[in-house]
C-alpha cells in the first residue's frame, strides 16, 4: 500500500475507526453513537459523510478489494523488466503489509461480507477474482511446474496463511514487526514451491 504523510481525513479516521469497532463487537454491535465518539463527533454527525452504517461497511470492503488490486497493478507495472521472481516478492510484501497493517478489515470481510448488499458483494467478489488472476499470472511465471488450477489454488492457500494475522494475537505480542514479515514471506514462497513438488 501506498504510504501517505499527510494527516487522515476525517471520513478515513471514521473508516478506520468503524472498522476496529466492527471487528471487534461486531457489526449489529456497534451504533453510530459509538462511532462518532471514537472520531470525536455526534453520531449524526457522521451522516454528513455517509448515508449509515451499511455505507460505511460497503466502503471498507469494495474500498480494500479495490486497493490491493490497484497496489498489486501498481506492483507488476514497476517491476520494470525486473522479472517474474521480483514481481511475485514484491506482491507478497504487499499482501504481508496489508496482513499486519489492516488486521481488523480481514476480520471484517470474514464475518460481514454476507451483510453488503448484492451489488456490493459481487464487487468484492469481482475485484478479488480479478487480484487473485494476477497473482496466478504472476506464480505461474515463477513456478512454471504448476498448472492453472493448482497455482490458484497455492495462491488462495498462501491469502488464507497471510490473512491469518489476526489469529496471532494482539499485534502488540507478535515478534517484530520485521520478523514476522519475514517469516510470513518465507512461507508464503515455501507453499508456492510445494504446490510445484
Amino acid at each position: 500500500m501506498a504510504t501517505r504523510t499527510d494527516a487522515p481525513t476525517r471520513r478515513e479516521q471514521i473508516l478506520k475507526e468503524a472498522a476496529r469497532l466492527f471487528a471487534e463487537r461486531g457489526f449489529h454491535g456497534v451504533g453510530v453513537d459509538e462511532i462518532g465518539a471514537a472520531v470525536g463527533i455526534s453520531g449524526p454527525g457522521l451522516y454528513r459523510h455517509f448515508a449509515g452504517k451499511d455505507a460505511m461497511l460497503a466502503e471498507l470492503l469494495v474500498g480494500i478489494s479495490g486497493q490491493l488490486l490497484t497496489g498489486a497493478k501498481r506492483r507488476l507495472a514497476e517491476a520494470d523488466g525486473g522479472g517474474a521472481e521480483q514481481v511475485l516478492d514484491s506482491l507478497i510484501e504487499g499482501h504481508i503489509d496489508f496482513a499486519l497493517d489492516d488486521r481488523p478489515l480481514i476480520t471484517l470481510h470474514d464475518r460481514e461480507l454476507d451483510r453488503l448488499r448484492d451489488t456490493d458483494r459481487k464487487m468484492v467478489r469481482q475485484l478479488q477474482r480479478q487480484y487473485v488472476e494476477l497473482w496466478v499470472g504472476v506464480v505461474r511465471e515463477v513456478y512454471p511446474g504448476l498448472g492453472e488450477p493448482a497455482a490458484r489454488s497455492a495462491v488462495h492457500s498462501v491469502f488464507g496463511l497471510l490473512n491469518s494475522t489476526p489469529h496471532l494475537g494482539r499485534a502488540g505480542s507478535l515478534p517484530g514487526r520485521g520478523a514476522t514479515a519475514e517469516l510470513l514471506h518465507r512461507m508464503a514462497r515455501g507453499a508456492f514451491a510445494a504446490a510445484e513438488s
